[in-house]
């Protein structure tokens, strides 16, 4: 289902290209946020196994804003329903629906994978972070790869890919791949392109939830809870501290040399401020500039 009638013929000549005609009725040209239109017999939001999104980030969403507020949706959108903005309607997080209708719509055992603003791993209050801690508490991660910025050439904003698998009850994958890739011109944008390499290594990496330094982490849900909810794997690397051997000798050169050069500084502060004091003192009132203006 997609608002866009564009899109939504585009869909339907895609599944054409690909002999999918028999899948030609799925495709809905409609409000999935306001009026989702697949249900099954009973009149239900249909369930599903597999979903991809991309959503939209930020749209104004005003006009019908308040008519998802009743009681039918209170489920749907558990995490709440963002408020019209004063200013810039047209920045407000429409993204955060997606992302709890696609939560309503899996199946027990479902899967999705969404791509998000990279905000959404770390913000510390408000809706991004209420449906951080549902997936966290109900246990139904997979996984987040933060993504190259400029990876999309019509966008600045940096993504992350949210993958959802409600029967993962064990250990997370959080990719940290925002050094890969190489930037290049695409028209009057520039583009963030990934090599076959550095896919295979992001695929790789997810599947077999290997941990690499500077690169990726395996955690477990209590440690996500301890990082505040947090799904940047940054947040989880370990920090290193290269120390250097030295020998009594060294070191006692170390600081002399540290306390000879405070000496020099504080020398020429000194000298400075003197410096300043006898300027201020050669400083005269010359009453005949004030009457020379009037």
């Amino acid at each position: 289902q997609d608002i866009s009638q564009k899109s939504s013929n585009l869909l339907r000549l895609n599944l054409i290209l690909n002999n999918l005609v028999h899948s030609l009725n799925n495709v809905v040209q409609g409000n999935t946020i306001l009026s989702p239109a697949h249900k099954d017999a009973s009149g239900r939001l249909k369930k599903f196994d597999f979903i991809v999104s991309n959503p939209p980030f930020k749209l104004d969403f005003s006009d019908f804003r308040d008519q998802l507020e009743g009681e039918e949706n209170r489920e749907r959108f558990f995490a709440g329903i963002p408020k019209i903005k004063a200013k810039d309607t047209d920045k407000m997080e429409i993204y955060q629906l997606f992302i709890q209708h696609i939560l309503f719509s899996l199946k027990e055992n479902g899967k999705a994978a969404i791509v998000l603003p990279t905000g959404f791993i770390t913000a510390q209050s408000g809706i991004d972070k209420k449906i951080r801690e549902h997936l966290v508490e109900n246990k139904m991660l997979a996984g987040v790869v933060s993504m190259p910025s400029n990876i999309f050439a019509t966008t600045g904003t940096n993504v992350s890919i949210l993958f959802i698998d409600k029967a993962n009850k064990d250990e997370v994958v959080l990719i940290d791949a925002s050094g890969l890739g190489e930037k290049i011109k695409d028209g009057k944008n520039q583009k963030t392109v990934l090599s076959r390499a550095e896919e295979q290594k992001i695929c790789n990496t997810f599947t077999h939830k290997q941990a690499v330094e500077d690169f990726s982490v395996v955690v477990s849900y209590d440690e996500i809870k301890a990082k505040n909810y947090s799904l940047s794997a940054g947040q989880y690397f370990e920090v290193k501290i290269d120390y250097v051997d030295i020998s009594v000798d060294e070191f006692a050169q170390k600081m002399a040399g540290f306390s000879a050069d405070l000496d020099k500084l504080f020398t020429e502060s000194a000298e400075l401020e003197k410096e300043i004091k006898e300027k201020l003192q050669t400083l005269k009132f010359n009453e005949s500039v004030i009457n020379s203006s009037k």
